[in-house]
């Protein structure tokens, strides 16, 4: 699988643009820890962190699908671009007016997560335009998913150096900076200039017509919802534990295992459907969440949280193919950002639940609520097996010549196995 991982590197335009949506995505996947590092800078309590990071989230929820939308029928330097920079200046509102005004603080939140460009849908649309083959696509998604985890790794400690030397405020401005400059990498190559999405059928649901998505978006809400609650319990147990290195550690471990368990599901093929492959993944996600409930000391706490993360990029990875199976086609760029809209608002809700909990039952609390909404995400996919049935079409990915990157229809392979 690593000599598949270069094959794909090596394509044109394919480390800029994977390049250049990992650092476009960064104000968007360290949001919650800046936020709350924010916000107790400034005196504020676990709970308006945590409903704050919420509003972003839930702007997010709604701005990712509709931005996806837009790209479908205009094309991506059109949306992408904007948004990036609307996004990058209500985040700077927000850190330089703090919480001295409530209203200015929710709103330029709001903005911020309203504004923010889909870039990863964006780019699971642009693969298929880069790469000549379904089985690369594929593969291109794997990897799309551990280069992820590498962000999430990376993020973490970013935000704790940033802050470390200089602060908070400072770190949500450099790191939006950051993700504009991103964004502007992608939006000018030539893959994203030229790509159009095929025709679709008008339908005021879009892609959300399709019962198997709907399915795929309910058991995702939950498992970003635990996600969310890592991200503040993370913040009281270091509280008492050694502070915000070991707090940017825990973040780290998560995502570094993420990174180890999706390195290790991409090494192989898989047989079988992969819907049926994705509720034994989130079964052993739910399982894995269990153990933080422990709280050992700083070391072992790394570690569980380290193995918390294992089988959240496999998850991500098999969803990318199920999501591609499910969405009506014209949809692509939309059904993505419906994944990642769900995953991000659930990871939201995550944070402003996991607030209070902590607050009135302890930090143990806290870590018991990804234990429990890993088993709510999976029994959301085992009683709902008949609707999120493999299809008898598949493959709505597009399939274009290097030669040819101006020819970006959504031609339906044949159903394949391979994720």
């Amino acid at each position: 699988m690593a000599a598949g991982y270069a094959e794909i590197l090596r394509a044109r335009h394919a480390m800029r643009l994977l390049t250049g949506t990992l650092v476009g995505r960064l104000p968007n996947a360290t949001a919650a820890i800046a936020i709350v590092l924010f916000i107790r800078d400034e005196g504020g309590t676990y709970s308006l962190a945590g409903a704050l990071a919420a509003v972003y989230g839930v702007a997010n929820a709604i701005g990712q699908p509709v931005l996806g939308r837009l790209v479908d029928l205009r094309g991506q330097p059109k949306v992408q671009l904007p948004a990036a920079v609307l996004s990058g200046l209500a985040m700077t509102v927000f850190a330089f007016a703090g919480t001295g005004s409530l209203p200015l603080a929710y709103g330029a939140v709001a903005a911020a997560g309203l504004f923010t460009p889909p870039l990863e849908g964006g780019l699971r649309a642009l693969w298929p335009s880069v790469l000549a083959r379904e089985e690369q696509v594929h593969t291109a998604y794997a990897m799309d998913a551990i280069a992820q985890e590498v962000m999430f790794t990376v993020g973490p400690l970013l935000v704790t150096v940033c802050v470390s030397l200089w602060s908070a405020q400072a770190a949500l401005i450099v790191l939006n900076v950051i993700g504009v400059v991103g964004a502007l990498s992608v939006v000018v190559s030539k893959p994203s200039r030229a790509w159009r999405s095929a025709p679709r059928e008008a339908h005021w649901l879009g892609a959300l017509r399709s019962p198997g998505l709907l399915v795929l978006l309910g058991a995702f809400l939950f498992i970003g919802l635990a996600l969310g609650s890592i991200t503040v319990a993370g913040v009281s147990y270091a509280d008492g534990n050694g502070g915000d290195a070991v707090y940017g550690w825990m973040m780290a471990a998560l995502g570094l295992g993420a990174l180890v368990g999706g390195t290790v599901y991409g090494a192989r093929q898989w047989s079988g459907a992969p819907e049926a492959r994705l509720r034994w993944l989130v079964a052993l996600l739910a399982l894995f969440y269990v153990p933080l409930v422990l709280m050992p000391g700083p070391v072992a706490m790394v570690a569980l949280t380290a193995l918390a993360g294992v089988f959240l990029a496999p998850c991500i990875a098999c969803a990318f193919i199920v999501v591609d199976r499910h969405a009506p086609q014209g949809t692509v760029t939309e059904a993505f950002s419906w994944l990642v809209t769900t995953f991000t608002v659930g990871a939201s809700v995550g944070t402003a639940v996991a607030g209070p909990v902590v607050e009135w039952a302890g930090t143990r609390a806290g870590f018991a609520v990804p234990a429990v909404t890993g088993a709510v995400a999976l029994l959301v996919l085992l009683a709902t097996g008949r609707v999120l049935a493999p299809p008898r079409t598949s493959g709505r990915v597009a399939l274009s010549s290097e030669n040819d990157p101006n020819r970006a229809v959504e031609p339906r392979f044949s159903s394949g196995d391979r994720a």
